[in-house]
This record gives C-alpha cells, structure tokens and sequence, in this order.
C-alpha cells in the first residue's frame, strides 16, 4: 500500500512537472468526448413520436368434431355434444381480434405520420397514441412494401399542428457518429436508447436496400421509429434487427431518411412509389470485361439486352454498352445501379454515358415508370417443335478455353429445351477447372457472340479466339444464353 502511495506521488509530481513546462499533450480536436447528458434533447424530440397499434381480425377455427369428448357409447351425453360440434363446425369460422404494436414519427404538423408497412400491413383500424396519452384514429394515405414504409393522417386536435421532427441528411452520417433512438419497444411505451453508426450501405434481401446499421438498442415495438442525430435530425427510420434470439443483440438497420423523405413524398402525391424503369438487363463489369472493352478499370454495368421500344432503346442505348453515368453520378458497379435507377424521378430526362467503340458516348434518356421489379427478357419458349432431323452433328473443341462446341441443331433444340429462335453454337461440354468452368458455363449454354461478332459455327468461335490469341489478348469475350437469359462472359486466354 505504502508502495502503491510513492508510486502515485511519483507520478503526480512528474505530472506537474511536465505542465509546468508546457509538456501535457493535448487531445486531437477529431477525439470528440461523448456528451454528457441528451436530456434535453430527448424533451424536444419525445412529442415527435408516436406510438402505434392496430387491430385486424384473425380467423379462429370454431369447434371441431375430433374436439369432442371421448364417453361411453350409449351415453346420454353422446348426442347432445354431437349435436353442439356439428352445428358449430358448420359455422363460417370465428373472428377475434389481433392487435400489434409499433411507432411512428410525425413529420407534417397537419398530421402525416411516417411508420413501416409491416407495422400496419392488414390493419383495420389504426390507433397512434402521443407521448401525453392522447389517442387519435388514423388514415392509410400510402405503403410501400418494398422499401417497408408507410405513411398515415390524423387530424390534429382543435386544428392546432402538431410538433413535427426535422429531416437530416442521411449521406453526411458517418460511421462512429452518436444516434438517438426513440420507440415502443415491446409495447412499453415511450423508450430512448443511444450508439453510434457502425456501417452503411447494408443490403439485406432487396437490391434496393441501403441500410444504416446502428448498435443503439432496438426492439420488437420500435419498428417505424426515429433515428435521431446529435442535431435532433432524423436521419433514418428503424426497421429491422438482426438477432437469434428476436432482442436487440446490437445489430440494428435502418433506412436512411434521404429515401425514407423521397417515399413518404411520393406516398402523399400519388398514394404509391413510382420507382424508375430503363428497360435494360445488365451484368457486372469485371476486370476481364473491362480489359476486352478497352475500358481504364472495372466499372459500370454492362447492357446485356435492351427492351424495344423502352426507354434505353429510345434513347439509343445498344447491347455491348457499359453504363459508366446516369444522371451525373458515376456507375461505380452493379449494386448501387438499381438503386440509382429506380430513385431517378419517372417522366424526367437524365444524361447517360456509356462507354461504346473505345469511347464514351453521351446519351439522353427519359424515365419509364417500373410496374414491377426489372427482370432480364426471356426469349418465347411457345410453338410447336419441329420434329427431329437426324443430322450429323460437327463437334469442335476449344481446349484452351475447355469448351466442346457444336452448330444449333434440331437435336440440340429438344435436349436443352432451346427455342426455335434461337441460332448460335451450343456447348454440348466444359471441361474441370477450365476457364469456361470458371465463369460457371454449362452444357445447354449458347453462344451469340465472340469478340462482339456474332457466330453461327464452331469454326468461326475457333477464328475469333484464335484472332485473340494472336492479339496477344489476355481473355475472349463471350456473349451467351441459357434458357433465355442472356449475359456476357469474359474467359481467360491460357498461353
């Protein structure tokens, strides 16, 4: 204890030392304290949210004849309670009522109110309860499943507006920033808990989602609730957690309030989101790709087919473009692209850039409407066969590429299911560990394209890898089929 005592003094004096002299190094203006307290934040922000119930009716099976006790034949009982289970059975079934809890946020003091659909999803009637216990019905005005938003109205008491939060700006949130959630978990009413941002940019089933991943502790019940900034802004709405048990276990997302105001502004306008549309498929660019287009680095999406009459063929977009910038934002590579597409506003005409010919291409395109997810085109699989003809089939092998190649035939059409439009060269087999087994093609796959030229025999895919190869090329590209979905695949040249 005695030694414990000299080695404080000891260090205490140095200390002491050390300032005397200017020496105490101060703390990094970028190592920011937590704040104290948010007391008084969470006052102004508690009027905000809401909490939310709902009640639906849930069917109950009545009666049933397997229900009724076992008792003696004979026994006087034994009619009368067959009696009761089959009147009742024969019943339409039961109603009772389900309630479930979640919250909310105002975000218009006329008293639009922003939750997730699956809170109110198959609601009959929807109650929101303020912090001071009042009680007001509410109106569906909008949901959106996709995105899990929806927007409510209610009318404020006496006219007077409601306390309504302020947007913030989701893109300036950074990993490590402080955030204030506030919701109902479990149904307990009003509850404020605190963490940071621990990433951005989660996906977890849609290609549309850009979740904020927070640790602040988030709750069946807190489902629609706010995310706040240290400024009291919203910058996302909590929707989901990731957790084995169902509790928090400090994985928690959020959708960013940058999307969550575009949607709620859309829900209001047309009670629907109208996402944007182009009417292409697309592939990711990889460095393989990129190498055969002449293109600096991986990136963009590449055309694989366009939609006639869509708006990319209106605009001139072509199979075999690289999308590089839509609407002045960089393509960086095929997981943000969706998103970029569908949040452009329908009806409005954005510059496009695509990388065509080893060059970038300016283009103009005006935005469909997307009635539902984009799917690649299928080619029509409808039409009588014809019957087989017994031909001689001529087989070629590509042994560095590991491809067994022959000419579309008849025979070919009834063993991979091929459509009578389809003309190219069908690889009847890949070999292990070749390239062609790298990029995943299969026997059945048929090849349209090599180098961007179309083929129609093995012989002129042989002419066109051999012309790469004599480039000194380090891959070939292959544009392909299978079952109707076209894409682009880049194979390795082996030296």
């Amino acid at each position: 204890m005695i030694f414990a005592d000299f080695q404080g003094y000891v260090r205490g004096a140095a200390l002491a030392a050390i300032a005397s002299f200017g020496l105490v190094a101060t703390e990094p203006a970028w190592a920011r304290q937590p704040t104290e307290s948010f007391s008084e934040l969470v006052d102004k922000l508690m009027p905000t949210v809401v909490n939310i119930t709902t009640t639906q009716n849930v069917p109950q099976q009545g009666p049933r004849l397997r229900d009724m006790p076992q008792l003696p034949p004979g026994s006087p009982f034994e009619e009368l309670f067959k009696d009761f289970f089959d009147k009742r059975g024969g019943e339409e079934q039961q109603k009772r009522r389900g309630t479930s809890l979640g919250s909310g946020f105002v975000i218009d003091g006329e008293g639009y109110i922003v939750t997730n659909n699956h809170v109110i999803q198959g609601a009959e009637d929807i109650t929101v309860i303020f912090r001071d216990d009042t009680q007001l019905k509410a109106k569906l005005i909008g949901s959106d499943s996709r995105i899990d938003l929806a927007l409510l109205k209610v009318e404020p008491p006496n006219k007077k507006p409601l306390p309504a939060v302020k947007w913030g700006d989701s893109d300036k949130s950074r990993v490590g920033d402080w955030v204030i959630a506030i919701g109902n978990p479990f149904g307990m009413g009003h509850s404020v808990t605190a963490g940071i941002i621990s990433a951005r940019g989660r996906s977890l089933n849609d290609s549309l989602d850009d979740y904020l991943q927070t640790d602040a502790a988030i709750n069946k019940g807190n489902s629609g609730g706010p995310l706040f900034n240290t400024d009291g802004e919203v910058i996302g709405v909590n929707t989901a957690i990731y957790s084995p048990s169902g509790t928090n276990a400090g994985l928690a997302f959020s959708i960013p309030s940058n999307l969550v105001k575009q949607v709620a502004d859309q829900l209001r306008e047309f009670g629907k989101v109208k996402r944007g549309w182009i009417g292409v498929s697309y592939q990711s660019v990889t460095d393989d790709i990129a190498d055969s287009f002449g293109l600096d680095r991986a990136r963009g999406v590449l055309v694989a087919n366009v939609t006639a009459d869509g708006p990319a063929s209106k605009a001139g977009l072509k199979r075999n473009d690289i999308i590089i910038s839509f609407g002045g934002q960089e393509v960086l590579d095929l997981r943000r692209f969706p998103k970029v597409v569908a949040n452009a506003r329908v009806g409005s005409t954005v510059d496009v850039v695509v990388w065509r010919g080893a060059k970038e291409v300016p283009l103009k395109l005006r935005v469909g409407e997307q009635e539902e997810p984009e799917k690649q085109n299928v080619s029509a699989q409808g039409g009588a066969k014809k019957p087989a003809e017994p031909d001689q089939p001529v087989t070629s092998t590509i042994e560095q590429l590991g491809l067994t190649l022959q000419k579309v035939t008849d025979q070919l059409r009834e063993r991979y299911g091929l459509s009578d439009q389809v003309k190219g060269v069908v690889i009847t087999k890949v070999a292990p560990n070749s390239p062609a087994a790298e990029k995943q093609l299969q026997a059945g796959d048929v090849i349209l394209e090599v180098d961007q030229k179309p083929v129609t025999t093995p012989q002129e895919v042989i002419d066109l890898v051999t012309k790469q190869q004599q480039q000194k090329k380090r891959s070939v590209l292959l544009f392909v089929e299978r079952q109707g979905d076209p894409r682009f695949a880049a194979l390795r040249l082996q030296k």
